[in-house]
């Protein structure tokens, strides 16, 4: 039935330097610094291959589930 069973699909290689790259995007990208994320983007090329892409874009949804913090209004004025 395989109800306790052990074996578990191996998790594939991750290119965690792209992965980082990407969640670096992500927090360039919500910050609105156009110029962090043309350098990431001049970094990254378009020569990778499509699962270092792949890494990439994870990175970058890691950092996107997290909501960000609500600004409060500022009311002393």
């Amino acid at each position: 039935m395989g109800l306790f069973n052990r074996k578990k699909d191996p998790e594939p290689a991750r290119n965690e330097e792209m992965v980082e790259l990407g969640r670096e995007y992500a927090i360039a990208r919500r910050h609105r610094d156009t110029r962090s994320m043309n350098r990431i983007m001049r970094q990254v090329g378009n020569d990778k291959d499509v699962t270092d892409l792949s890494d990439f874009r994870a990175g970058q949804e890691t950092y996107d589930s997290i909501p960000p913090i609500p600004r409060s209004r500022n009311r002393r004025r």
